[in-house]
């Protein structure tokens, strides 16, 4: 099967559901927001790229990640020290005691860049280590305990406890990553400023174009030979590994993919905030990415997309007009959801088509017979 129809083949993300997806977010939220509106919608949308993951990894693969924020956050934290490094050069920073590093290393007293540091003086390094950096930390992560056979609720606590241990590395290392603050006032891209309101509605579009190309890449996963085994594998493990497969190199796969869609949306975040802190990288963000992939329907991964961005809108919304209540509020919508919809909103639409597929003849799936035969008898 070649390529092309690799990438538009199988069920799991109609043509015209990421069409439509794609006017959604290219042309009308554009037209419907305002700059700060869709200021927010881009930063949503950094976070569908982790509930898409999530819908690879534990829709179709079956397994539950509940440190996902890991990925999201070094992809972000390696945006904003290239970011970071180029509004401290030593013109900005001549103030310090030692000029041309991080403000937040001066105060530490540091006297030099460290040397992992210094890679992130180029972009195109940055660019790499955004690319690389989170599937090479899910490798690790995925080689040790797959490996070993380790998965379900065990896989799921050790995800989580590795959140938090990243976390406090990064609160405890202040001179290196800016402690609890993390790393901020970053303002420029090459000299080009971020913040103004032409580069918020390009990193809009740009936060897009990648989302729908990530979707594309996980149609053409799931559509390939490789997607059929996914799912079997989360189906029926020990069938798979019967048949002579190695399951451990699968979910290593599936599990990297994840981690490098996270990073590309960390990285945007970045790009899209101005800032990156540990607080997008420990426990409280890796479930809200779990219930962005649950409320959208963890097997679909279009309603992945549409989880993230209905979450985070309902967050924003509640907290706006109930400040105090918000939080009970978004735990209410979100057990409503999986005790009406245990696979999601996805789920509903699914079968609204096929009730409305039922009553309509053009809508309902034509079956091929086989041409009559003459009896020649």
């Amino acid at each position: 099967m070649s390529l092309i129809n690799r990438l538009f083949a199988g069920r799991h993300a109609s043509l015209g559901g990421i069409a439509l997806l794609a006017l959604i977010l290219m042309v009308v939220m554009p037209m419907i927001l305002d700059l700060y509106r869709l200021n927010l919608a881009g930063r949503y949308l950094t976070y569908a790229f982790v509930a898409l993951g999530l819908v690879l990894c534990w829709g179709y693969g079956g397994i539950l990640s509940l440190g996902q924020g890991i990925f999201f956050g070094v992809g972000g934290y390696a945006m904003a020290m290239f970011l970071k490094l180029e509004a401290s050069d030593p013109h900005s920073t001549r103030i310090q005691t030692t000029p041309g590093i991080p403000d937040f290393m001066d105060w530490n007293r540091l006297t030099e860049l460290p040397w992992f540091w210094v890679p992130f003086e180029s972009l195109t390094l940055t660019v790499l280590a955004v690319l690389t950096l989170p599937a090479a930390f899910a490798f690790v992560i995925g080689y040790a305990m797959f490996k070993r056979r380790v998965s379900g609720v065990y896989f799921a606590i050790i995800t989580q406890a590795l959140a938090v241990v990243l976390t406090i590395l990064i609160v405890g290392q202040q001179g290196y990553t800016g402690g609890i603050n993390g790393i901020t006032d970053l303002r420029t891209l090459k000299g080009w400023d971020i913040r103004d309101d032409s580069s918020q509605y390009l990193l809009y579009y740009l936060n897009a174009v990648l989302l729908i190309a990530c979707v594309l890449i996980g149609r053409w996963v799931l559509g390939s030979k490789y997607g059929r085994i996914l799912t079997a594998l989360r189906d029926r493990e020990d069938r798979v590994r019967f048949s002579g497969y190695d399951v451990a190199n699968f979910k290593i796969f599936i599990f990297c993919l994840a981690a490098f869609m996270s990073g590309i949306g960390g990285a945007m975040f970045t790009l899209q905030v101005g800032f990156m802190s540990p607080s997008f990288v420990g426990i409280v963000p890796s479930i809200e990415f779990v219930i962005f992939a649950a409320v959208g329907g963890r097997l679909s991964l279009l309603g992945g997309v549409y989880g993230a961005l209905l979450v985070s809108y309902a967050k924003t919304l509640f907290a706006e007009a109930y400040p105090q209540l918000w939080q009970v509020m978004i735990g209410a919508v979100f057990i409503l959801v999986v005790l009406l919809l245990p696979y999601g909103l996805a789920s509903l639409v699914d079968r609204y088509r096929s009730a409305l597929g039922s009553r309509l003849p053009w809508m309902q799936k034509r079956t091929r017979h086989p041409p009559a035969t003459e009896n020649r008898s």
